[in-house]
C-alpha cells in the first residue's frame, strides 16, 4: 500500500471516529449542544438528539465501502444544516448574551473549519 492509499483511509477512519465521538456527546453533553439550538427553532432536544443519532449513523456508514459515499454526503448536508447554529453561537458570544468562556475568535475559527470539514467528507464521495 503506498502513501497516499495509507492517507486516504486514515483520514476516513478518523473523520468516522469523530463523528461518532461528535454524535455520541450529543447524549453525554446534551446541555451543551441544547445551547447551541437557535431559539427560532422548534424542540430543540429533538434537534439535539437526532444530530446525534446522524452522526453516529454516518461515521458507521463512512466506515462501510457500500455506503461511503452517501454517508460523505450526508455528513456535507449535515455540516450545511447545522452551519447556522456556528453562526448563532458567535452572535450570542459577541452580544455577550451566551458562551461567555468560549472566546470569540474560536467561533469565527469555527465557521472556517466548517469549509474544511465539507472539502474533507467531499473526498470520499467518489
Amino acid at each position: 500500500m503506498d502513501l497516499a492509499t495509507i492517507g486516504y483511509y486514515l483520514g476516513l477512519v478518523l473523520m468516522a471516529a469523530l463523528y461518532m465521538f461528535a454524535g455520541v456527546s450529543h447524549f453525554t453533553k446534551e446541555k451543551f449542544f441544547l445551547s447551541m439550538v437557535p431559539p427560532f427553532l422548534p424542540n430543540p432536544r429533538a434537534i439535539v438528539q437526532w444530530s446525534g443519532v446522524a452522526e453516529i449513523v454516518l461515521g458507521i456508514g463512512l466506515l462501510i465501502p457500500a455506503t461511503r459515499i452517501w454517508a460523505a454526503w450526508g455528513v456535507i448536508a449535515l455540516l450545511i444544516v447545522v452551519y447556522p447554529a456556528n453562526i448563532y453561537m458567535l452572535i450570542a458570544r459577541i452580544q455577550g448574551k451566551k458562551f461567555r468562556k468560549i472566546p470569540t475568535w474560536t467561533l469565527w475559527l469555527r465557521l472556517a473549519i466548517q469549509f474544511v470539514l465539507i472539502y474533507w467528507a467531499y473526498i470520499y464521495t467518489f
